[in-house]
């Protein structure tokens, strides 16, 4: 970039300052931010634009009534600032390397290593090519139930194992599946093929939100959001903003997550035969938004929209399959998060602990997600032998799954855990955390 646009420096004495060091390793934004201001001049309004982040939010960081632990903003906060990335426990910063020195792809060495052929037996990628245009056939109805049936076998295991190694396997029925609609085909099966692309190219995109890679994400939203905008399936539009506004929840950008859960809920009510389970999930991340937003009182008013259209709910509702697995466990934990997400942990420990004895054992991320929720809200509560063995449990089937999400979130309860790092059941985390998750990169490690 040129140099005009270049971030300002940090003076060298604040970063080599021992207050400043401790803030940084403790991720401590408010005394990190008021450190910035006093002596390095950098106001408020200023570390609100280069962090992306509302003038606001920092407002509150520094006031102590808002804490920082998702790993994009800190990461935003550490290349807005120019914080080493050492000092907040993150990999080298890109822009650390003098640019004399960064190898680019071709210079990069390589090690000398055996290289290992493909399987002669197999044919090249261009021969597949021209086989499937030799056998190419029409397609039918039974064809697009097998597609539909490959998407749910797809989401059962997302559940089960992440979606990190289905990915190549989504992405490769994708490409098929927009080949496909190249052809000219009777509407009915053309529009059955557009359904499922979209299907495909949001789960594409929850595989990369789950794994923390959000520029990926929003792409495959957003492709997405085009087919199925061919054919005019507003509830399924109102599904992708509704991912895409979770996903901002997750940037710390909630005044993004709200409009476009706004929107989600407008697609939603603009179609024919929207159910009451659609309007029911899609008050529910309205609730996230205001919560992230610390509207309390808005947040409040969005569960028990939630809950009021979860009870219209009939046994013949011609519900989306997308949106099965909003069920009533599902509306109980979200409640739970809602509260927790607004402090207000004495309410939401009970909601999420009883979710929680009831999840399908099978949802291996589901259950390591909602432990994580259920430890903040005890921890939150003073209660830290309990908060600890409710994380300790969360370990299980976090390192079942590949989801850099739910990692993330469980050394950030490890941040949390600063203050009382020297007690036994905060040291027995510790040493269950570098056993169960030893290769996740996010927040501090151990």
């Amino acid at each position: 970039m040129p140099d005009a646009d270049r971030p300002q420096e940090l003076p060298a004495r604040l970063l080599t300052d021992p207050e400043m060091i401790n803030a940084c390793r403790l991720r401590d934004f408010a005394r990190v931010f008021r450190l910035v201001k006093t002596r390095a001049g950098i106001y408020p309004s200023m570390i609100a634009r280069r962090c992306e982040l509302t003038p606001s939010r920092v407002g509150e960081v520094i006031t102590g009534r808002r804490h920082l632990l998702h790993m994009e903003v800190i990461e935003r906060i550490a290349d807005g600032l120019r914080i080493p990335g050492h000092m907040l426990g993150l990999a080298r910063r890109s822009w650390e390397t003098p640019q004399a020195l960064v190898a680019t792809e071709r210079e990069a060495h390589q090690p000398s290593e055996p290289e290992h052929e493909a399987p002669t037996s197999l044919p090249g990628p261009d021969v597949d090519s021209i086989l499937a245009l030799a056998t190419r056939t029409s397609l039918s109805p039974a064809t697009l139930e097998a597609f539909r049936s490959s998407i749910e076998d797809y989401w059962r295991r997302d559940n089960q194992h992440g979606g990190e190694p289905l990915r190549p396997a989504i992405v490769g029925q994708l490409r098929h599946v927009v080949g496909l609609l190249k052809e000219n085909r009777p509407s009915s099966i053309q529009h059955g093929l557009y359904g499922i692309a979209a299907e495909l190219a949001r789960l594409t995109g929850w595989t990369y939100f789950d794994a923390r890679q959000y520029n990926q994400a929003r792409a495959y939203f957003t492709e997405a959001l085009h087919l199925a905008k061919e054919i005019d399936d507003r509830q399924f539009m109102a599904n992708v903003l509704a991912c895409m506004s979770l996903q901002a929840t997750y940037q710390d950008k909630p005044a993004d997550s709200l409009a476009l859960v706004t929107a989600a809920q407008d697609q939603a009510r603009s179609a024919i035969g929207t159910t009451p389970r659609v309007l029911s999930m899609l008050s529910m991340r309205e609730a996230f938004a205001h919560a992230t937003l610390g509207s309390q009182a808005r947040t409040h008013e969005a569960i028990k929209e939630a809950h009021r259209q979860f009870e219209r709910i009939g046994q013949t509702d011609p519900d989306p399959a997308w949106v099965s697995y909003f069920d009533e466990p599902k509306l109980i934990v979200d409640t739970g998060i809602a509260h927790g997400r607004l402090g207000e942990a004495a309410t939401a420990e009970p909601l999420i602990a009883d979710a929680l004895r009831r999840e399908d054992h099978s949802n291996q991320r589901g259950r390591a997600f909602h432990a994580f929720w259920l430890a903040r809200t005890q921890l939150d509560q003073g209660k830290l032998d309990q908060a600890c063995q409710t994380a300790t449990q969360a370990l299980q089937p976090a390192s079942a799954v590949a989801s850099e999400r739910v990692s993330g979130h469980l050394r950030e309860f490890y941040d949390q855990l600063a203050p009382h790092r020297q007690e036994p059941v905060a040291l027995a985390f510790e040493a269950r955390l570098r056993e169960a998750l030893p290769l996740v990169s996010g927040s501090t490690r151990p």
